[in-house]
């Protein structure tokens, strides 16, 4: 493989929503030099590359950044950085208002007021989003883009980030990216579950599938402290198109509703976790299947369902067309997705502080793979990339970042250009790419808490799953790679693998069930006010170490020094 090293001052690994934000904020406000790295390819990658039809976090009219923290924090039952939250919260409309600028249609009413979709949520015409963000950075005279460029690893000395290495997945290639600051932007985890579709329409489901917890993975080796794998994220979708149910929700203003025609929302609560666990529940108990109630709404509610998913899930609608059943004549059958771990909508990711700042200095987190932070959604990430931006512009101003030294850069490169040539060096290997990654979902589906067990896991099964998840890990280094595809996908079995493995640490560590599904612990089935608390991890020497930290409660500011 070919060696090329670059240089720049910022480096910014993931050209998603979070990660374009952040090198516009850099690129519009400052004279550091950026490099935005990109897997894909920045016009269409991350969580925006199919578009959105709805803003779902944004202060409305009555409404205060405090209300926001509030909602989160019951939606979590507590466990959130409540400092987190609304440093977020206060950017929401200002972000909104940029994007605008930049071009994205948000309907307005006749007083030219935002069209509210509830009391967080702004109606948009949202499929070009992705394209908007990625041409805002092309005029930019210090933001250069490198797409196709695979990020597997920090390069750290004594704690402070110095910069990274990757690979190109096109060309047989690796590189060496130094930098004074690194703003991690890579996204949530897909794929580490069997999913509700096999086969070939296994990609089928609710997060993007290409996101694999590489920013994760990174951090996870580097020893970063994470925080709250354990509240993982099951989206409740509709069935076997696994297209969003809050646009039928909120739009058309449908319940959930048994096989017996009952609600049975009130019974199980309205939070998230407690809209799926429900559905779990009433299927379990001989009362499925579940549906959202639809039957009967008018034409025009149905005519803008089947604008909204052609829009943003046209699988939905040309089901409605192809069956002949629309959402007026038939209810809408729902069900829960395999779990994922994602940040936006829960709480999992890097332990920062309110710059966003990991506790690897100079290393900050942005969007999906922050922790601390839920329900950001869109705006959320494009908020704290903003945040991120500034405070990484603001740590190399201050201070005096010197570059590894030779000496400890040459054994680096040698290490890891040896560990990038030894796929192409291994021979066949008994299993494929394909086939380790399907024994990691059925290991995490059946031991850990997937569909096959309603979501539920006991101590002896997560034991069980780590035993396995490890094998799996010692086997895919004899994984044999023919091109530069393979490298690739080989790299992305093994982070979901050690991101598999924090995820167990964290479900063995909080010993309650405080989110029925996302965290469904069958030896601690109530909650307890003794788990008031954040489980956090680091790995060290090769083990995933818990730590547990107090809550972060309102009007407090955490820091890093202030529990070192």
């Amino acid at each position: 493989m070919e060696f090329r090293k670059l240089e720049t001052d910022i480096l910014i690994i993931g050209g998603g929503t979070a990660g374009c934000f952040a090198a516009l904020t850099i690129g519009s406000g400052s004279e550091a030099e950026v490099l935005v790295v990109e897997k894909a390819n920045i016009k269409r990658s991350g969580c925006l590359a199919a578009g959105v039809n709805a803003i779902n976090a944004y202060i409305t009219e009555g409404q205060t950044p405090k209300d926001y923290v509030e909602y989160a924090k019951q939606d979590a039952d507590g466990i959130v950085r409540e400092d987190l939250l609304l440093s977020m919260a206060k950017r929401l409309n200002e972000v909104t208002r940029r994007m605008e600028e930049l071009g994205l249609v948000i309907l307005k009413d006749e007083q030219g007021r935002y069209v509210a979709r509830g009391k967080r949520n702004i109606k948009i015409n949202g499929e070009n989003i992705k394209p908007l963000l990625a041409d805002s950075l092309k005029n930019l005279n210090h933001v250069e883009v490198l797409n196709h460029i695979n990020i597997t690893d920090y390069v750290v000395e004594d704690g402070e980030i110095k910069g990274a290495f990757g690979f190109h997945v096109e060309e047989k290639a690796w590189y060496l990216i130094q930098a004074k600051a690194v703003i991690c932007a890579t996204g949530g985890a897909a794929g580490l579950y069997r999913p509700n579709n096999p086969g070939f329409s296994r990609h089928k489901m609710w997060y993007p599938p290409f996101n694999t917890g590489a920013g994760y993975a990174m951090g996870i080796r580097a020893g970063a402290e994470m925080t709250t794998f354990e509240m993982r994220f099951i989206a409740l979708r509709c069935k076997d198109t696994i297209a969003p149910t809050g646009t039928i929700a909120q739009g058309a203003k449908a319940g959930q509703i048994n096989g017996k025609g009952e609600n049975y929302e009130k019974r199980y609560g309205l939070t998230t976790s407690q809209r799926v666990y429900g559905t779990v529940r009433e299927n379990m108990e001989g009362r499925g299947p579940c549906y959202l109630q639809t039957r009967g709404i008018s034409g025009e509610q149905e005519e803008d369902l089947y604008k909204a998913y052609l829009n943003m899930a046209p699988g939905q609608t040309l089901r409605w067309i192809e069956t002949g059943k629309g959402p007026s004549v038939e209810n809408v059958e729902i069900e829960g997705t395999e779990p994922y771990i994602v940040g936006g909508h829960t709480a999992s990711g890097y332990w920062v502080d309110d710059n966003r700042e990991t506790t690897i200095r100079g290393l900050f987190a942005a969007g999906d793979v922050a922790g601390g932070c839920p329900q950001k959604y869109v705006t959320g990430a494009l908020a704290e990339g903003e945040i991120a931006a500034e405070s990484a512009v603001s740590y190399i101003n201050k201070r005096n970042i010197t570059p590894l030294g030779k000496k400890e850069m040459g054994k680096k490169l040698e290490k890891k250009g040896l560990e990038y040539e030894a796929f192409f060096q291994n021979q066949s290997s008994l299993f494929t790419i394909n086939q380790l990654e399907e024994a990691m979902q059925k290991v995490m589906d059946q031991y850990a808490g997937g569909i096959s067990t309603q979501y539920q896991f006991n101590g002896k099964q997560l034991l069980v799953a780590e035993e396995k998840i490890k094998f799996l890990g010692d086997i895919s280094r004899r994984l044999r790679a023919e091109d530069m595809d393979d490298l690739l996908r080989i790299y992305e079995l093994r982070e979901r693998l050690v991101v598999c493995e924090t995820v167990i640490a964290h479900l063995k560590a909080r010993k309650e069930t405080r989110w029925h599904s996302f965290c469904e612990n069958m030896d601690y089935p109530q909650k307890s006010d003794q788990w008031l608390k954040y489980v956090n991890s680091r790995m060290e020497d090769g083990k995933i170490k818990i730590i547990f930290r107090e809550l972060v409660a309102g009007g407090e500011r955490y820091e890093h020094s202030d529990t070192e």
